[in-house]
């Protein structure tokens, strides 16, 4: 590429997170030009995960100042050397797990966890190299998030963690697949291999949760029990396949891994938990059928407090396992997933509850925080 031709650096508005907890405040940035193996985004639009929630809730003077965000739809601006798979024009997911196609752990149908590109997801730093993209107005460097920081009109992802997305996808559509319905879908579809006319609990029914029960839906589970404390989740949840609910504060002194026993005979077959609680973990745990349950965790426990099983449980051949990303393999099964909607087999639309400008992105947080959103969408040119 030559002198003249070769990315500038760009200044930019991104909402900025300088304390933990605190309102993000919209900034010019310089998005520096991107490297080797990386590619420079123009978003179009983001929304805001739970995910999002729980880190800049920390107050650790170490993270930040940060650029959150990490669902988004981008247009490629520019590309580093290397870099063939997309080009300048091309709508992309950038993804917070990588796939770099080439490593064991890529090769293999047991994992999604790329070994090729360093995971990093809370490092704040590209991957290959541990430097930021990003400075502020007087130069000192701001941190990535979970490999993508969409929170920002620019950002420069690797082309490890970049999706093409299909022409026909709406983008705000497309936007929920890089992380959350792509999550939940793909817990019960790839980490649980959910069965046909098998029973699925629940533990959670925000948008991961949803999620889950739509990939079991899809799968063909038999009875899909949702526990939530929300009784309105109840009704939104039967446009996901919920066909029984389970409110914790309605059923007296009986703990919720009875009454999914009692309504189970036994135990669900697949529990998943979404919420992010190890209080929650081990009543999904004790929920799950002696003999072949599973548990899939996928929430980020928000205290990041360990959690502790009961071991007679596990030698009657109960599991538990965690799952990054619903266990799907970005540039393969996300493609899927556009292609299942296009089809008109998986819902994304009812995901969407509120869109907002890029100015009114502190009100995507208020409205999640508060219970009233499942995802809203954050559109940058509005």
């Amino acid at each position: 590429m030559g002198e003249s031709s070769a990315p500038k650096p760009i200044r930019c508005r991104a909402a900025v997170c300088r304390a933990g907890g605190e309102p993000l405040q919209i900034e010019e940035v310089v998005v520096a030009p991107p490297k080797a193996y990386e590619v420079r985004i123009k978003i179009i639009c983001t929304s805001l995960c739970h995910s999002d929630i729980t880190i800049w809730s920390i107050k650790d003077p170490a993270g930040f100042p940060k650029i959150f965000g990490h669902e988004a739809v981008g247009v490629v601006e520019s590309v580093g050397d290397h870099v063939e798979e997309v080009g300048v024009g091309d709508m992309v997911l950038p993804v917070c797990l990588a796939h770099c196609g080439d490593c064991v752990d890529c090769r293999s149908l047991r994992s999604n966890v790329c070994t090729g590109v360093p995971l990093g997801l809370l490092d704040g730093v590209m991957p290959r190299d541990g430097t930021s993209r990003f400075t502020d107005a007087s130069g000192a460097p701001v941190q990535h998030f979970l490999n993508v920081s969409s929170f920002s009109e620019y950002t420069v992802v690797d082309v490890t963690r970049v999706v093409k997305v299909a022409a026909a996808m709406p983008p705000e559509k497309a936007c929920l697949l890089s992380c959350g319905v792509s999550t939940g879908v793909g817990a019960a579809w790839k980490a649980a291999a959910v069965e046909p006319k098998s029973t699925v609990a629940v533990f959670g029914l925000g948008s991961v949760g949803l999620a889950v029960a739509e990939g079991a839906r899809l799968q063909g589970a038999g009875r899909i029990i949702g526990v939530d404390l929300n009784p309105d989740k109840f009704e939104i949840g039967k446009k996901f396949g919920i066909t029984d609910f389970v409110n914790p504060k309605d059923i007296g002194e009986r703990s919720v891994s009875e009454v999914i026993k009692e309504m189970t005979g036994g135990g669900a077959d697949y529990c998943f938990e979404c919420i992010g609680l190890a209080s929650l973990m081990q009543d999904a745990f004790q929920s799950s059928r002696p003999g072949w349950g599973k548990t899939i965790i996928l929430g980020l426990e928000t205290h990041l407090a360990p959690m502790s099983i009961d071991t007679v449980e596990i030698l009657q051949g109960k599991t538990i396992i965690g799952s990054l990303l619903g266990g799907i393999k970005p540039k393969t099964d996300i493609p899927i997933l556009m292609n299942r909607y296009l089809n008109k087999e998986l819902h994304l639309d009812e995901f969407i509850t509120h869109e907002v400008g890029f100015h009114d992105i502190n009100t995507a947080f208020e409205l999640l925080m508060a219970g009233k959103s499942l995802r809203c969408i954050i559109w940058m040119d509005r």
